[in-house]
């Protein structure tokens, strides 16, 4: 615990230690106010200013310490020391195609790891992100998308194997927000704790949440020793002791770099920078370099592409080695912020212990940074360049040594001081020859990374002269369709989203037009049934190569009694597409299940452009209903079932070689309440669109998602 006597006797020591050197602070004190409430604590511009503004630091975090009466005693546990080495955390789509491939069926661990490497320097630390922007199509909770991933939750215990034998510790998430599907008939943290329990999970990222109720801590420790607790929002001072990480999101920082609040206050406290949709991460990587914290790597945002430049991947390659390296330096107690540089736009902390003294520098600049950069105090020290990778230009001068180097446009440096005697040690010459090389592979260009969305072709059928029995035909027809989407964070049709996609415009509906050339086709009047897949099983001896969750709401291989009229669900888009294939058919393509909807007057909903009662599923009835119950929701050309009881597959698969999706139509019977992070639910107009991820077969297969048919015409 921090005693008064020690908060006196630390501030004294740490007031000597910066001095009282407060001439010309005066004026800047007047324009600079010391806001230590704020999660990055801004530093003043004037560098006269700063050694004041450390003592208010030192002081502040004294006196914080003692009033809560902190204990670090969680930061001692041995089970925990991996917090302090994660300075890299990859936040994953479990849909990432890097990932998981789903040709191959399979989770690729190695191949991920390996472009993890590659790419960024390697990760220290996985988030297992599995359920938004998906969840909400149908009942399933949070824990059920950890249950349905490829494998179960034994198959998630193998690749959780597989990344910690790569030293990388794996987090999964907690949705506190998923109240609106199926319970578990016990508190989330109980699921929670079974799901860590059962797949070896070394974390828990707390989604949307600034803290976790104090129980996690004992119910997580009675478990699995060491389990991590990672806020996503700014975590509060009082709960430091018991939550070893935090993100450190959309941190605005001042001109002269800021203090990260909770890392000033525990030095072991692990934070990683994160602003997910910015194309440019320079800032961030400035203030995980100048305050000894951690990065979140994050480019498939819950589905969109918002890939990382080459300057910034080059300098997180750069950083990562330094800060694994000397982790102690960045942990420990001798920090000190904002040392005087000899460049007006480069930055530098200084760090050390153990006979070492190391300096992480930025260049704020859009220009490149030459010749002399730090001046320091020298007694017979050696001095070595850690991003380059070299031996330090050092110039003795009467007061004191120049350090030269070479800092590129919003570049990074790093300068240690060592014994000649430790400088000889083959462990850090191979170290130096490492960073050589990833200096020598660097690039500084900041173009966005793009990704091509391709459309998976679309299949023919050999085409008929008329609708066949059980099929209307659809006329050719060419017009400006509208189309509807809700702005989520998964994006639209293009992988890489427009900047400011989110923003004040998330969960509001965006309409896009396209110019549409239909030839004629043909279109089954109703949802493939229950029934009718019964009699293609039989037929064809249909088996897919992954049958989890098939037909999952069947009795004894056989449709529900009663239910043999209703829609058939628990398919994937593959098993729709095989049942058309028998059937002599195809799914029909977004376009043309819209227009066999909406009609020539492009109706809002397939009976007019008024929602009314008793023309389809509207949810009321907890279930599916027959496909033909509602005869007064027909479309204008005799269609049933095109709104409310199933979502409807579209022929509309895409990927950027990331992220597959597919585009629903028509809306279901359920619809999540209480979030609207949920996926949208409920009967939907013609022209609404909704995003779907595609993972894998046994999480694809819904109980709301069904389809038709349609066939081409001569």
């Amino acid at each position: 615990m921090y005693s008064r006597r020690r908060f006196l006797q630390t501030s004294a020591a740490l007031a000597a230690s910066v001095g009282a050197t407060w001439s010309g602070f005066a004026q800047e004190q007047a324009e600079f106010a010391f806001e230590p409430e704020r999660a990055l604590i801004p530093a003043p511009r004037d560098p006269s200013a700063w050694p004041a503004f450390r003592k208010q630091l030192a002081d502040w975090r004294a006196q914080k310490r003692w009033s809560l009466n902190y204990s670090n005693a969680l930061y001692h546990r041995p089970d925990f020391a991996w917090v302090q080495r994660c300075f890299s955390c990859c936040f994953l789509m479990m849909c990432d195609q890097t990932f998981y491939d789903p040709k191959r069926g399979d989770y690729t661990v190695k191949a991920f790891l390996d472009h993890g490497e590659r790419e960024f320097g390697g990760y220290d630390g996985v988030v297992l992100w599995h359920a938004y922007p998906r969840i909400g199509f149908d009942q399933r909770n949070q824990f059920d998308f950890y249950r349905d991933m490829p494998g179960g939750l034994r198959g998630l215990r193998r690749i959780v194997r597989a990344l910690q034998r790569r030293d990388v510790k794996v987090f999964i998430n907690y949705n506190p927000w998923d109240t609106g599907t199926r319970r578990e008939g016990k508190d989330d943290l109980d699921a929670l704790v079974e799901i860590v329990q059962a797949i070896g999970a070394d974390g828990i990222f707390l989604d949307t949440m600034d803290k976790a109720a104090t129980e996690f801590r004992t119910k997580l420790d009675a478990v699995r020793p060491g389990v991590a607790l990672e806020s996503e929002l700014a975590l509060p001072l009082e709960r430091i002791h018991d939550h070893h990480l935090s993100w450190a999101q959309w941190f605005a920082d001042s001109a002269a770099p800021g203090v990260l609040r909770n890392k000033w206050f525990e030095r072991r406290h692990q934070q990683h920078q994160i602003k997910r949709w910015d194309r440019e991460h320079s800032g961030e990587l400035h203030t995980a370099w100048m305050n000894g914290s951690g990065m979140m790597v994050w480019e498939n945002v819950f589905g969109s592409w918002v890939g990382w430049n080459a300057r910034d991947r080059s300098l997180l390659r750069a950083m990562l080695p330094i800060q694994r390296r000397f982790a102690r330096l960045f942990t420990g107690e001798h920090w000190t912020p904002l040392v005087p540089t000899l460049e007006p736009n480069v930055y530098a902390s200084e760090w050390s212990a153990e006979g070492l003294r190391l300096w992480t520098l930025i260049n704020r600049s859009t220009q490149t940074v030459r010749g002399p950069l730090l001046k320091v105090l020298a007694s017979g020290e050696q001095f070595l360049d850690l991003i380059a990778g070299n031996e330090a230009t050092a110039k003795q001068t009467t007061d004191g040594v120049e350090l030269h180097g070479y800092i590129p446009p919003r570049g990074i440096g790093c300068f240690l001081a060592l014994r000649p005697d430790q400088a000889t040690k083959r462990s850090l010459r191979n170290f130096l020859a490492n960073q050589r090389a990833l200096a020598d592979r660097a690039e500084w260009h900041t173009e966005f990374p793009t990704r091509q969305t391709r459309a998976i072709i679309t299949p023919s059928t050999a085409k008929r002269p008329h609708a066949p029995p059980g099929m209307v035909e659809i006329p050719a027809a060419r017009y400006t369709q509208s189309v509807e989407l809700r702005v989520r964070e998964c994006g639209f049709y293009e992988s890489s989203p427009e900047r400011g996609l989110v923003g004040n415009d998330l969960h509001k509906m965006r309409t896009f037009t396209r110019e549409i050339t239909l030839s004629r086709y043909a279109m089954d009047l109703t949802p493939v049934t229950n029934g009718q897949f019964a009699e293609f099983l039989k037929a064809s001896r249909y088996r897919p190569r992954h049958a989890e969750n098939l037909l999952r709401h069947w009795v004894n291989h056989a449709p529900p009694p009663g239910q043999e009229d209703h829609p058939v669900v628990y398919v994937d888009l593959d098993d729709a597409r095989a049942y058309a294939r028998w059937a002599g058919k195809r799914l029909p393509t977004e376009e043309e299940w819209q227009y066999a909807a909406e009609g020539p007057d492009q109706n809002r909903f397939p009976w007019g452009n008024e929602m009314r009662p008793n023309v389809c599923n509207d949810g009321s009835r907890g279930d599916t209903t027959g496909v033909m119950r509602f005869p007064a929701g027909r479309s204008a050309f005799g269609c049933y079932d095109l709104c409310g009881n199933v979502w409807h597959w579209t022929e509309s698969e895409r990927s950027d070689g990331r992220t597959r999706f597919c585009m629903l139509k028509g809306g279901s019977w359920f619809q999540a309440q209480g979030s609207a992070w949920y996926a949208d639910g409920g009967p939907q107009p013609c022209q609404f669109a909704a995003k779907f991820l595609l993972l894998w077969p046994g999480l694809d297969r819904c109980s709301t998602i069904g389809f038709r048919c349609v066939a081409d015409l001569t």
